[in-house]
């Protein structure tokens, strides 16, 4: 019989919601010192086992439809058999971003919801390793990694933490290799450019803006938070403001840079500034951008094509990125998700990848990118994802998800896994 048909009957014969239902019970039941609820809870482990044998008994590959009825539901069983058709081939690594993808300040309190944090470890448990890709600071991975997945995994060596969105990579468990810093394998112009930034942003910062905001405390990149409530008219206020700040800063430390090197000695202007330029450059680079700079008055009458040579030369490895009311960065170009992705499967032993890349932003878009052009995965987004990286997974399987439901696609791609068992 065909899996279509198997599966058809597998939903249409048994009742797979109660099945789920009895499987969500067991699985984040709280651990609680009370003699009435643990004897609740084996009542339900009972008769979950009893409606698994059920379907072991009735299927050839009983084991197998048994627990993807117990984890996935109709829709996802059959976009599971999709997607093991077209791809002939289990995911062997998750790389996941972290906020607004596994967790939601919309709906989740900004936490992990516990059977998203499950199907972690259940993937963990069937040797699938897992890259956690994020921009926040290795401290704050660490920590909530530790708190949502327990320490045993996370030092198991099988979990790696690309912190700061590719400027470092933490894979424990691996000796020598296990904290690399990519930042340091830049050369020594790039390096002095965020130094200069870096120290300072804060003490040169106009009075309102250094009281609304603070750094972020990253290894490299220069990233300017807000002190009001992320996603407030506050918060947007004041990212908008840091962002032309950032820029600025940014143009006045390449320019010292490029007047520093002897080979190229001052740059020819024609009356325009060095910050008219670079805000011109990266408006051109994102239309969020100019947005931005249109609004605060900041937008020069320039064109990005009419931007000196050599002043191009440096920005075009340097990244300014913009959140609106939640972050304005500045991070190297050379150092991204994907580079630090490609060092920590190499860290963990990952050769013929297949990986099922969750994330929301332009970031993560990069690894989804890589991941399609190199055929060595499938991409996954929440619905209120950037535009670009939204078009970019419906055009692909459309594996877009709702707000903090991250576990839809996690239980699609275990039952994917589940069937490509079978071949």
């Amino acid at each position: 019989m065909e899996r279509y048909d198997l599966i058809y009957r597998l939903y249409d014969e048994y009742d797979t919601e109660q099945l789920r239902e009895y499987q969500a019970f067991v699985d984040v039941f709280p651990a609680v010192d009370s003699r009435v609820a643990l004897e609740h809870w084996q009542s339900a482990n009972e008769e979950l086992e009893h409606r698994k044998d059920e379907i072991r008994s009735d299927f050839a590959a009983g084991e197998t439809f048994a627990e993807i009825a117990a984890r996935a539901d109709r829709d996802q069983a059959f976009t599971a058999l999709d997607l093991e058709a077209k791809y002939g081939r289990a995911v062997n690594v998750l790389v996941l971003d972290v906020d607004e993808t596994l967790r939601s300040a919309g709906g989740t309190d900004n936490e992990i919801p516990r059977d998203t944090l499950h199907v972690l470890t259940e993937f963990h448990e069937a040797g699938v390793p897992i890259v956690i890709c994020t921009g926040q600071t290795l401290e704050n991975v660490k920590g909530f990694a530790i708190q949502g997945l327990g320490s045993e995994i996370v030092h198991s060596g099988d979990l790696s933490i690309v912190y700061e969105a590719g400027t470092g990579v933490f894979t424990p468990g691996h000796g020598a290799d296990t904290k690399q810093l990519l930042y340091e394998e830049l050369d020594a112009e790039i390096r002095d450019v965020f130094d200069e930034v870096r120290s300072r942003v804060l003490p040169e910062a106009p009075e309102k803006l250094r009281r609304g905001c603070h750094l972020q405390g990253n290894e490299f990149n220069v990233t300017m938070k807000p002190n009001y409530e992320t996603g407030s008219t506050k918060a947007r206020e004041t990212i908008d403001a840091a962002l032309v700040y950032l820029i600025d800063l940014l143009a006045d430390a390449v320019g010292s840079a490029l007047e520093a090197d002897s080979d190229n000695g001052s740059i020819e202007l024609e009356g325009e500034t060095v910050e008219d330029w670079t805000r011109a450059f990266y408006a051109d680079q994102d239309p969020e951008i100019r947005a931005v700079l249109e609004s605060e008055g900041a937008y020069p009458n320039l064109t990005a094509d009419m931007v000196p040579t050599e002043l191009t030369t440096i920005l075009e490895r340097i990244d300014v990125a913009y959140y609106e009311a939640d972050a304005a960065e500045i991070g190297s170009l050379e150092l991204n998700k994907v580079v630090g992705v490609e060092r920590a499967l190499d860290v963990l032993g990952v050769d013929d990848p297949f990986a099922l890349v969750m994330g929301d932003s332009k970031s993560d878009l990069r690894v989804m990118e890589w991941a399609d052009e190199n055929d060595v995965g499938i991409a996954a987004a929440p619905e209120h994802a950037s535009q670009d990286t939204l078009e970019h997974v419906l055009e692909t399987d459309e594996l877009v998800f709702d707000r903090g439901k991250s576990v839809d696609v996690l239980r699609t791609v275990y039952a994917m896994n589940r069937l490509a068992r079978l071949d």
